[in-house]
């Protein structure tokens, strides 16, 4: 890739960034702001009332729910990373972001949505061996090695976070520092860098490839398996109840993955940063809000759950 913007600029520090965000008048930005503001509510609302709910309810103390409980973390901070700044960015002139605070999000960022493609992919892990080795699966997925699966889903963040960091900021910046999205990822940085970042966008593909790539075959093998056991079943109804776990679970997983193979799998996967930033709300926004949903709605134990803690907190 070549460089971007004029050799002729002088190299200066950058001290902070413009976020451009969406184009558009004051009614586009005042619609921005809604849509914005009603799903980040609700992706908080969604998500928090997951994690209380599993961790109030004893019948949900489990290694599955255990790891959707950390998912709904993970929605719940990447989001809470992004929108407030976002939101506050909408009604702002200036939509500035200091250098340290660009770097920090980027970084935060990069590091909870690596740890959920980790960790949907340790669930489809957990999946497997629950269906396919059920009398194994207690001693197998004990409460020390569930704890042990997330840090290591955690380590893996942090590790491709620190790298995707490093390399975007250690970038030389050129006079432009106008960032053409509504918060600090890997696409449009890149841009504003006055050296050759072809070396630096094959790195940063690469590792991203190679982990979107890894965790999907993860889960496309186990999600293989299982369907293979569910299949000899004899009853019709176990077959149906476990078809309907791992439902949620694979259409969770589409709806992340494939948004982020389009976003960094590939070089130019998006056409226009305008569309790029249409991708980008819909796996740090849209998919939290409708992760919560995924997986309440299609499943009958944290069904029962809300409406047992629904009616402690009616009863009189």
């Amino acid at each position: 890739m070549t460089p971007h913007g004029n050799w002729n600029l002088s190299v200066v520090p950058v001290q902070e960034f413009v976020l451009e965000g969406f184009q558009g008048g004051l009614k586009t930005q005042a619609l921005l702001f809604a849509l914005f503001l009603a799903l980040y509510l609700a992706a908080v609302l969604g998500n928090l009332t997951m994690i209380v709910v599993i961790t109030l309810d004893a019948r949900l103390h489990s290694p599955m729910y255990f790891f959707l409980k950390n998912l709904s973390f993970l929605d719940l901070c990447y989001s809470s990373v992004i929108y407030p700044k976002a939101l506050a960015n909408v009604l702002s002139s200036a939509k500035v972001i200091s250098f340290g605070g660009c770097a920090t999000q980027f970084f935060l960022i990069s590091l909870m949505i690596t740890t959920e493609g980790f960790l949907l992919a340790v669930m489809a892990y957990d999946r497997f061996l629950a269906i396919c080795s059920p009398l194994h699966y207690p001693i197998t997925m004990c409460p020390s090695a569930c704890a042990r699966l997330v840090l290591g889903c955690y380590g893996g963040g942090c590790f491709n976070a620190i790298l995707q960091t490093s390399f975007t900021f250690s970038l030389p910046f050129c006079s432009s520092n106008h960032i053409d999205h509504f918060f600090c990822d890997v696409p449009p940085l890149p841009l504003l860098a006055c050296a050759d970042t072809a070396i630096n966008e094959l790195v940063l593909f690469g590792i991203c490839g190679l982990i979107i790539v890894g965790t999907t075959l993860g889960v496309l093998i186990s999600y293989a398996y299982i369907t293979v056991t569910i299949l000899r079943m004899r009853s019709g109804a176990g077959r149906h109840k476990l078809f309907s776990t791992c439902g949620s679970h694979m259409t969770a997983v589409s709806l992340f993955y494939g948004t982020l193979f389009v976003m960094y799998a590939q070089p130019g996967g998006v056409e226009s940063m305008e569309q790029g930033k249409v991708v980008s709300v819909f796996y740090t926004l849209v998919i939290p809000v409708l992760n919560p949903l995924i997986y309440s709605l299609r499943n009958k134990e944290v069904k029962e759950a809300l409406r047992s803690l629904g009616h402690k907190h009616t009863a009189p």
